[in-house]
């Protein structure tokens, strides 16, 4: 069964979202996935160094306290699957090119989850940065990636090109949030939704 995942890595939701996948594959100890994981860039045009956090929520929100009500549904969302999101840890919103692409090569080495899950826990539990490359090094490093492959792949400019052609596709199919799945082709859930939600979508399929 194929799995395309849609994610950003400054997403809270997309850090639930896949903490429920994984929640929900455990009921399927006999079947076989295939993951693909989608690069979606919730800002597109940010710069590579991104910018200020407060800036950030001036800019998309107008303001941090009209951030707030939001902000306070997804750290109880969290709290559920016991995540802890310490955004007052988070100084930088990240311009997220090089942790896709950290994601992408993790993904062909059959240890994605384990590195999406390292990089969600850098941003949302520590307050790291993940758009510089040294922090990325360092959990690709701990995931057993060598760190000349991943200057490889950070030095391409192909991988920057396919990193914005999948966000561009993913938008012309009408995702435009995240995170979003896309079960066998047919089936597609939109949101952070409950493990049993997708528990019944995985079967619906098999």
């Amino acid at each position: 069964m194929k799995i395309k995942v849609f994610a950003d890595t400054i997403c809270g939701w997309c850090y639930i979202g896949h903490t429920r996948l994984l929640k929900a594959l455990k009921d399927f100890k006999n079947t076989s996935f295939v993951f693909e994981y989608v690069p979606f860039q919730l800002n597109p045009d940010m710069p590579k160094k991104g910018i200020n956090r407060l800036d950030y929520l001036k800019y998309k929100f107008g303001s941090k306290e009209a951030a707030k009500p939001m902000y306070d549904n997804m750290i109880k969302e969290a709290l559920k699957e016991n995540l802890i999101i310490n955004l007052e840890k988070i100084k930088i919103t990240p311009n997220t090119n090089f942790s896709h692409i950290l994601i992408k090569l993790a993904f062909s080495k059959n240890i994605g989850h384990e590195v999406l899950n390292k990089i969600f826990e850098a941003y949302f539990l520590k307050g790291k940065n993940i758009g510089d490359k040294n922090v990325l090094f360092e959990i690709g490093e701990s995931s057993n990636i060598n760190e000349r492959e991943i200057y490889e792949v950070f030095s391409s400019k192909k991988e920057i090109n396919e990193i914005n052609k999948s966000d561009t596709e993913a938008r012309s199919m009408g995702v435009n949030g995240v995170p979003f799945f896309k079960i066998n082709n047919k089936t597609y859930i939109s949101g952070a939704q409950s493990s049993t939600n997708l528990i019944e979508a995985i079967k619906a399929n098999l």
